[in-house]
């Protein structure tokens, strides 16, 4: 894990907790072992999560099968809503559900910025916590 994953996912379970979540990362993501884990796992009693996390300074995220299936694989076992946690640099976080994800000639998945900003929710949305509208 990079540096700058590692701290996209320590600011993202910050977030979690100052939106009233209990969150951790899950340090044994990224191949360290071969259970299937998500970056983040995160839940208020009421809504429970599995974020695999990522970020780029690109237009584009590319995603491996192989974590998608281990964050669907967790997330089943454990009763969570797994979504990728997409942080293009200077831009809010979004959170994409993993069908609205494209996947490659390889078999690997792709997340374009446009799509991350049309399809993804921001963190309240995702907590269940309705936006407000604010008319001038």
């Amino acid at each position: 894990m990079s540096k700058k994953g590692t701290r996209e996912e320590r600011e993202l379970v910050k977030m979690l907790w100052d939106a009233d979540c209990a969150a951790m990362r899950a340090p044994a993501s990224g191949g360290a072992t071969k259970k299937p884990l998500p970056d983040v796992i995160a839940g208020n009693g009421k809504i429970y999560l599995a974020i695999e996390v990522k970020s780029t300074s690109q237009e584009r995220i590319y995603i491996d099968s192989g974590k998608i299936d281990a964050l669907l694989e967790f997330s089943e076992i454990f009763g969570a809503q797994p979504y990728v946690g997409a942080k293009f640099i200077r831009e809010k976080w979004r959170f994409v559900r993993i069908e609205h994800l494209h996947k490659t000639k390889q078999e690997n998945y792709r997340l374009d910025k446009e799509l991350a900003f049309k399809k993804g929710i921001e963190l309240d949305e995702l907590l269940g916590k309705s936006k407000q509208v604010k008319f001038d």
